[in-house]
């Protein structure tokens, strides 16, 4: 199998990607009862050569309701007819997913305050719709 392509500088050699395939359930008539078209993907985290130990660490976290018990991710690919097809969105979400997982994390938010001009501007905004609002009141009779 090809190398997979996640991101620049980082490459899966293709044989530490297992896939598998199967008879994909749900509609297709005869076709689907025959052909094996569910493309299961399987990564062994813990075992693979181009990944740092920060790298599988991460994965691991990111990545943890997808890992099974042995340690391996596990995807699978069953909503095209044909297996190429199949096989071509289960390696592209195995590439996106782990692009996701590696990416470094946001900047953490700095909370910032309105500047002095702009809290003046709010309130003789307020004190204008509030003079207008009071001239459209009838006069008062007394």
């Amino acid at each position: 199998m090809e190398d997979i392509h996640v991101r620049p500088g980082l490459t899966i050699p293709g044989e530490e990607v297992t896939l598998s395939f199967s008879r994909s359930g749900g509609p297709g008539g005869q076709h689907v009862n025959t052909a094996a078209t569910k493309v299961e993907l399987r990564f062994d985290v813990d075992a693979s050569r181009s990944l740092t130990d920060a790298q599988k660490a991460a994965v691991r976290q990111h990545l943890r309701r997808r890992i099974t018990v042995g340690g391996e991710l596990l995807l699978e690919a069953s909503e095209h007819r044909s297996q190429a097809r199949n096989r071509e969105a289960v390696l592209a979400r195995f590439a996106s997913l782990l692009a996701e997982a590696l990416a470094p994390p946001p900047a953490p938010r700095r909370p910032t305050r309105p500047s002095r001009a702009a809290k003046q501007r709010r309130l003789d905004s307020k004190r204008r719709r509030g003079e207008r609002k009071r001239l459209r009141r009838p006069p008062r009779e007394g």
